[in-house]
């Protein structure tokens, strides 16, 4: 049974876009009919949901290429699908770090405002000259 990319969407969850951009970037293969319709099986569709999920919980794309190869390999050893989790857990609890020290300098400097009519503005002020000290390396270096 196959279906079009509408159906194959509405089942999955995977707006038709996306589903072209991850035909666009193998992580899906879809069929051309003669006419040039794409056409998605049942396990298309599958492979759809398992992107979709993956993506819900932030993995990147690299990261589900990998899970996915591992999802189809019956061989795998379930170690290699935990080690990626694992190092995403990290990456997850980095970000949520640098989150937080994102928010407590806004707060600070929220603090220091005073809000009212006045035209000086800690905020602004802190904005345009501090060194910002939850940036990371790769953070400071897209600032600059």
């Amino acid at each position: 049974m196959s279906m079009t990319i509408g159906e194959a969407s509405a089942a999955s969850g995977v707006s038709a876009k996306m589903i072209r951009h991850y035909e666009a970037i193998g992580l899906v293969s879809g069929a051309r009919l003669a006419n040039g319709y794409r056409v998605y099986t049942p396990n298309d569709v599958s492979v759809l949901r398992f992107i979709r999920h993956a993506r819900a919980l932030a993995f990147p794309l690299e990261d589900i290429r990998k899970l996915l190869g591992l999802w189809r390999d019956e061989s795998r050893a379930s170690a290699d699908v935990r080690r990626i989790a694992l190092q995403h857990v990290a990456a997850l609890e980095e970000k949520a770090a640098s989150m937080r020290a994102m928010a407590d300098s806004l707060r600070h400097l929220a603090a220091s405002c005073h809000g009212d009519q006045r035209p000086d503005c800690p905020i602004l002020d802190g904005i345009a000259s501090q060194e910002l000290p939850f940036a990371t390396t790769e953070q400071k270096d897209s600032l600059s």
